[in-house]
């Protein structure tokens, strides 16, 4: 059988840990052999981030930037802990944070509805998709340990040289200080890219923030929403036929959870990293999630949602058996499959990760599946699989025509 050729290279982030061992576990089973694959290849495992001084993250996000689609495994952001465990020169950040930053794009997660695994919120009846602003605020953050009593000030010098201060807080003890911040064009882009998803999904859009607290900060989301609302989508959403919806985030919280689903819920950075995982894990496993960040340039970057799963890592490496749920990270690759295939016009590449995903799905849906799906499965007698041999399962109904 021939394979499907690729015209352009994708991007391909490898990581850390479990997730990095079912990364080539995937390719081998699921994509080399019924695809030439063609990717450029960066190692984000963390030794390799430490070897390079994190210079490998800003390649594999330039590259993205050079080549428009990228597949990323998950990796690790070290604490304190890491850093000791890996003998690391430092205390590296998020290379999710440094790669969304240099994108400047939208997050948007979705869940992967399969038969047996219902939301925890029984009202839910169809996906709620999460839209991450993926620039600023805690991400790109500036901290200070306060060593004792003194003055902090925020300070802002113009282009002229013109200061202005503000106080933060006058210490007469040991405490911390924090500095964030998000620029305009950033936050436009989020606003225009959420109200184009919503359009091209026919979904209503929700967006939330807390601006009766964070009168400047956070009202300038809002503001910018608003504006670009009324002035280039308002008669687009009204022909569409969809709305869209402002509101705190502590209220958008209570609506959703008595909300029958079906719309996107737009969130700033932090408040959409945690959201995201409050919804994947309620509608069954955070192993059970789409991600994608879009950015405004035309630029896209496929994961899985979830963390390098360490726990079963350490099983893997002790020689024992593990379970590991691989649905987001094969859906991380036919994701980005399917862009590259679009992009390139190569519909027979498009087609595949689709069949991929049916395939997946039904494997599933058929009650083969790993052990965390096992245990909260509404089908009568699940086959738990292990890690391995999930991965084959789906294979088997690849090649039997899902």
């Amino acid at each position: 059988m021939s394979k499907i050729e690729m015209k352009t290279p994708l991007v391909e982030m490898d990581g850390d840990e479990m997730t990095r061992i079912i990364w080539q576990i995937i390719k081998d089973e699921l994509i080399c052999p019924y695809v030439d694959l063609k990717t450029e290849y960066y190692d984000l495992g963390l030794k390799h981030r430490d070897e390079t001084g994190d210079q490998v993250t800003i390649d594999s996000a330039e590259a993205t930037k050079r080549l428009g689609v990228a597949v990323k495994c998950a990796t690790i952001t070290p604490n304190a802990q890491r850093v000791e465990e890996y003998h690391l020169h430092q205390m590296w950040k998020s290379p999710n944070g440094a790669i969304r930053s240099m994108l400047d794009g939208t997050i948007f997660r979705a869940p992967i509805v399969v038969k047996g695994i219902e939301p925890v919120v029984k009202c839910w009846r169809r996906p709620i998709t999460i839209a991450r602003h993926g620039y600023g605020d805690v991400y790109k953050n500036v901290e200070y340990r306060v060593p004792g009593a003194g003055k902090a000030e925020l300070v802002f010098t113009d282009a002229d040289g013109h200061e202005e201060r503000r106080l933060i807080h006058d210490f007469d003890q040991p405490g911390v200080i924090q500095g964030m911040h998000n620029v305009d064009s950033s936050i436009e882009g989020f606003a225009r890219s959420c109200f184009e998803y919503a359009l091209s999904t026919h979904q209503d859009l929700w967006f939330a923030s807390k601006d009766t607290i964070s009168k400047i900060y956070d009202h300038r989301f809002k503001d910018i929403f608003a504006d670009m609302y009324e002035a280039e989508y308002k008669e687009r959403f009204e022909a569409a036929g969809i709305t869209y919806f402002y509101t705190l985030i502590d209220d958008a919280v209570a609506r959703i959870m008595k909300s029958e689903g079906g719309f996107i819920w737009a969130c700033k950075n932090y408040d959409g990293d945690v959201m995201s995982d409050m919804l994947s894990s309620a509608f069954g496993s955070l192993a059970m999630m789409t991600s994608v960040l879009v950015s405004p340039h035309g630029q896209y970057e496929y994961e899985a949602a979830h963390g390098t799963v360490q726990r079963h890592y350490y099983k893997y490496l002790r020689g024992e058996e593990t379970s590991t749920n691989s649905v987001a990270t094969i859906f991380a690759w036919t994701g980005a499959l399917a862009k590259r295939g679009e992009l390139d016009g190569t519909p027979e590449l498009v087609d595949f990760a689709k069949r991929l995903e049916r395939a997946t799905v039904k494997t599933i849906d058929d009650g083969r599946m790993t052990g965390d799906l096992a245990r909260i499965t509404t089908l009568k007698n699940p086959t738990t699989l292990n890690t391995r041999d999930f991965i084959l399962a789906i294979r088997e109904e690849l090649e039997a025509g899902a």
